[in-house]
């Protein structure tokens, strides 16, 4: 058990310690991790691949966003659709509790780096549900389409084992990057399925001062009823995921509103912060620009592999229109969603807040806006953005289990009670462990995934192409 301890340790430091450290004027520095020196460079690779996308193509989003698409398959979703489950996922604790920890650690500044790391994410973010898209299958069991990085990724491997054969189906002999990719996954959502309920069961014991028990146990029956369902996961999520974000994001309109004399002083904070010769001075500019990527990185999960899977599962008539959507996801997921939690904790007295962290700084902040209803709404919506990402997440595990076990009910079903009992375990008592195991779970699925995303890139620009030409045409 030491040995193995030693060996996760290591692998996590590996991930997210500083590699490389940078110093900087004032005795500040900035240490860069591997899945930073990665992702951020690939974010800046592939923004300029598709020639500013998010930017250039941001209309074309809306367009796409606003066209909820038709489903051409009995069992099939839409682009829309699949856009609603990776929302559902990204929206989910690092939307609260990451965005706290950012500001707590490193200032209002931090959200400006959010914001450039989202930006670079959404490019990143086109490309794998790009190419999620092209290698998307039939799923003979859920109906519709399904797939991912580690279809993607055994395709690429498979082909480079066969010098080029055209096709390479996941039925024949596995690729071990992509077995690696599904593993990793898996692990990863069962490590999340357990923060996901003590973050739940802990708000409600803080607002209403209901024992962890009682809201574990009904936390994990409403979730048992809808995913030990067949088809229950995407009805569920397309009322749920609008009806929380619209909710959050219109309560914090309000306090916007309410506060609106307050909101250059904001932004003179965040930009000055962001830059300010005070942080490098103070040798503090290192944990502002670090802490914003971080977890901005974190939360929008683009490169992860994650937001893929449900992105192969749309029918939809252009790869790139999916690419597309969860680019605009990335945008929705930091940007806008993002951006409402970091302006609560802002437009509150800094003498209020000063010294908290966590969420008794997020609480503390909702509840000078709006009273006690502040503390409760922050308990409701902590717990609908969690419960939407534990469906979400089991989604995703869809196509992995697929591929790891094949076309079964039993290897479905198995993993969905196990991220049951893991939910139900995490509602009880709250494990470091299992913290670090989710990091350690989305920080490989990144590596494995970048493996066969950047070298296979060339096909989601490919698909680009086609599609502004066709649109042009159209036009």
């Amino acid at each position: 058990m030491n040995l193995f301890m030693k060996l996760f340790t290591a692998v996590y430091q590996l991930l997210w310690g500083d590699l490389i450290t940078i110093p900087l004027p004032g005795g500040s520095s900035v240490g860069l991790s591997l899945l930073v020196l990665i992702l951020i460079p690939a974010g800046i690779y592939f923004t300029i691949r598709t020639r500013f996308l998010p930017v250039r193509l941001f209309p074309e989003m809306l367009k796409i966003f606003t066209k909820k698409g038709e489903k051409n398959q009995k069992h099939g979703i839409s682009g829309f659709q699949a856009l609603i489950i990776s929302t559902a996922t990204r929206v989910g604790m690092g939307n609260l509790v990451g965005v706290v920890a950012a500001i707590s650690a490193g200032g209002a500044g931090a959200v400006f780096w959010m914001w450039v790391t989202a930006l670079l994410g959404s490019s990143t973010a086109f490309a794998e549900a790009t190419l999620a898209q092209i290698y998307k299958e039939k799923d003979p069991l859920y109906g519709g389409y399904r797939g991912g990085p580690a279809y993607y990724i055994h395709h690429y491997f498979t082909r480079k084992r066969n010098r080029g054969a055209k096709q390479a189906s996941p039925q024949g002999r596995r690729s071990v990057i992509a077995v690696l990719f599904a593993l990793s996954g898996l692990i990863c959502w069962c490590g999340i399925s357990q923060v996901i309920s003590n973050s739940v069961s802990s708000s409600f014991s803080n607002a209403f001062h209901i024992p962890p028990l009682y809201t574990t146990i009904l936390l994990v029956a409403l979730a048992a009823v809808i995913v030990l369902r067949k088809n229950a996961t995407v009805r569920v999520l397309d009322i749920m995921v609008p009806v929380m974000a619209g909710c959050y994001f219109f309560i914090t309109i309000f306090i916007i509103l309410k506060n609106a004399g307050q909101l250059p002083t904001v932004f003179r904070q965040i930009f000055s912060e962001a830059f300010g010769l005070r942080q490098v001075a103070a040798g503090g500019f290192g944990a502002v620009l670090m802490n914003g990527v971080k977890r901005g990185l974190f939360s929008n999960e683009a490169g992860s592999g994650s937001a893929p899977c449900a992105a192969a599962a749309a029918d939809i008539d252009h790869p790139a229109k999916e690419g597309l959507l969860q680019a605009l996801g990335v945008f929705l997921d930091t940007i806008v969603i993002c951006t409402c939690s970091a302006m609560i904790m802002l437009l509150a007295p800094s003498g209020l807040t000063q010294g908290l962290e966590g969420m008794n700084l997020l609480q503390t902040a909702m509840q000078y806006h709006l009273g006690k209803f502040g503390v409760i709404f922050i308990a409701a919506t902590l717990w609908l953005f969690s419960f939407s990402t534990f469906i979400g997440i089991l989604f995703y595990a869809r196509s992995n289990v697929a591929y790891l076990f094949g076309d079964n009910w039993w290897s479905q079903t198995l993993y969905k009670i196990v991220a049951l009992v893991m939910l139900f375990i995490g509602g009880l008592a709250a494990y470091t462990f299992v913290w670090d195991l989710g990091d350690v779970g989305i920080g490989l699925m990144t590596i494995f995934n970048m493996l066969a995303l950047l070298p296979m890139s060339g096909e989601a620009l490919r698909a680009l192409k086609d599609y502004e030409g066709q649109r042009h045409k159209n036009s």
